[in-house]
């Protein structure tokens, strides 16, 4: 009998649209509007509007792709099915890179916020800007806890993150509320990031959208799509999901950051404004300082829960994502076996919880691990918005139970405002994530090679843009403008209208690089006798 089972669709619209809400307000929410706030001060606000508009775009696209193709791992399987395997693993590797590291960087949230418990041995959690030992022994044992809620079946990981997040939406919405109504400064909307008179400062901005918290959080709506495959009627519930999570914790996110702002004591950023506030558990030493017992308790609380709850929600969507690379033949197929019984692909699971194990012993604080996962997060948006757009060509007979109406354009938007993310994260980080997508390559080579090196020269053709794309993107962030962290030779401004230029440039290259590869025709060839 053969080890890939199928795969079980009991997950609802209302429960894929949690799934999604339940990965976006994780612990993005507990550190995001403090981190946002240091970068940008007032105009962090901005930040939360303008991530939430750019990732808009970006998901639209992928709620396209996650209806068409209704699959588990269905994020790492996209690039596969339009240009073939060297852009399906390229965006599979930094996907993938991107949304395992987060299960660890959740444990260390709920870790770190409980170092500001007036106890002494919750104070040694966390010393110097990361977890001590005790810290890091609380964390693990927190991702093992994700691990096994996913282990018996999806059906146990929906009903537990449903609750869970129910929770964690009324939480972040009462902070705000009781912020606001309790203690609220409007003056503090006038002091500047660094000090002096606030003026809306556009790089500050943009950089806050894309390594502050809000890329990070936002990429939640992934989760949806990647069980796109454990969905019932997955053309109504996948762009559901999307679309309601992001607008849902938009709302949210606007409310925190205005919350923040305005119960911060104004002495506190006199001198050094908002860049000079530090914290390791904001939300809640804040509602102790304005005598908010009752929520700073909550807070606790909700700190393990918040964290956990995307913890639980990426420990079950990776699964599928490694399940997903197998079937791209670019892992063991090992990893593609599903349990006959609980419908899980548990092999994928361990190996997750291994690395899972690495990046929380490599990476023991928030704000660190959650600007590289933000940067790799960015990568993995390139190839969607290309891929849906090329599918149109290649395989326009496919059913689309979701058809974007103004896909040309949205989709040149996502693409260009992708490539703009990936810029605004500022050099050298840049460099450095697109350096760790690259490192993978052997992995890829390997499995080519061991396959008789099948078609090479077609895989390159379809690869071509993005290869050379990378090197671009980190070429124009060493150059750009001092505001982004580059050498000044793009003054502010021109910069963002060139780098928009070269990314529409690559969004057309890429579109015509696209084929009809194996794995389309396949689809395609399935899919035909139950055409009309």
């Amino acid at each position: 009998m053969s080890d890939h089972y199928a795969i079980r669709r009991d997950v609802g619209p209302w429960a894929l649209m949690l799934t999604g809400l339940g990965s976006i307000i994780g612990s993005g929410w507990l550190f995001g509007a403090w981190h946002a706030a240091q970068l940008a001060g007032p105009g962090a606000v901005w930040a939360w509007v303008i991530g939430a508009a750019v990732i808009t775009t970006i998901a639209l696209t992928y709620a396209e792709l996650g209806a068409m193709f209704p699959e588990s791992g269905g994020m790492v399987r996209y690039g596969h099915y339009s240009h073939g395997s060297l852009v399906g693993f390229i965006a599979a590797w930094a996907n993938w890179i991107a949304i395992v590291s987060v299960i660890p960087v959740e444990a260390e949230a709920s870790v770190q916020y409980m170092a500001s418990w007036p106890y002494a041995w919750a104070q040694g959690l966390f010393v110097n800007h990361e977890l001590t030992p005790p810290g890091l022994g609380i964390a693990a044992v927190l991702v093992i806890v994700y691990f096994l809620v996913n282990y018996w079946s999806v059906k146990l990981f929906a009903k537990t993150n449903s609750a869970i997040t129910l929770f964690k939406l009324v939480v972040p919405a009462a902070t705000a509320i009781a912020l606001i109504s309790t203690e609220f400064h409007p003056e503090n909307f006038h002091v500047g990031a660094t000090g002096g008179t606030h003026a809306i400062s556009l790089s500050a901005i943009l950089t806050a959208v894309a390594i502050s918290g809000i890329v990070f959080s936002f990429n939640g709506f992934q989760s949806p799509v990647n069980l796109a495959g454990e969905a019932r009627d997955p053309g109504r519930s996948v762009p559901f999901g999307v679309l309601g999570s992001i607008a849902l914790a938009t709302v949210v996110y606007v409310l925190l950051q205005i919350g923040f702002l305005g119960a911060v004591n104004p002495a506190a950023i006199a001198e050094h404004g908002w860049a000079g506030l530090s914290y390791s558990s904001p939300f809640a030493q804040l509602a102790l300082a304005i005598n908010l017992n009752w929520l700073a308790l909550l807070l606790y609380a909700d700190a393990f829960v918040s964290p956990s709850g995307t913890g639980i929600t990426y420990t079950a969507t990776t699964a599928r994502m490694i399940y997903g690379m197998e079937r791209n033949g670019t892992l063991p197929k090992v990893f593609g076996r599903i349990h006959p019984v609980y419908g899980v692909p548990r092999p994928a699971m361990w190996l997750n919880l291994a690395v899972s194990f690495v990046f929380l012993f490599c990476f023991r604080g928030w704000a660190t691990l959650a600007a590289v996962i933000s940067v790799a997060t960015i990568i993995s948006y390139l190839t969607g918005p290309i891929s849906v757009m090329t599918l149109r060509r290649t395989a326009p007979n496919l059913h689309r139970p979701f058809r974007l109406r103004g896909l040309p354009f949205i989709a040149l938007l996502a693409f260009v405002f992708s490539t703009e993310l990936l810029y605004w994260a500022k050099w050298p980080l840049t460099g450095e994530i697109i350096l760790l997508v690259a490192v993978a390559l052997p992995i890829y080579v390997y499995y080519q090679a061991r396959a008789g090196w099948p078609d090479i020269r077609r895989q390159l053709q379809g690869a071509w843009w993005l290869i050379v794309y990378l090197p671009v993107i980190a070429a124009l962030s060493y150059v750009g403008s001092t505001e982004f962290g580059g050498l000044g030779w793009m003054p502010f401004g021109w910069d963002l209208l060139i780098v928009a230029a070269i990314g529409a440039a690559f969004y057309f290259w890429g579109m015509r690089s696209g084929w009809r590869t194996p794995a389309i025709e396949a689809v395609d060839a399935a899919a035909a006798p139950a055409r009309p």
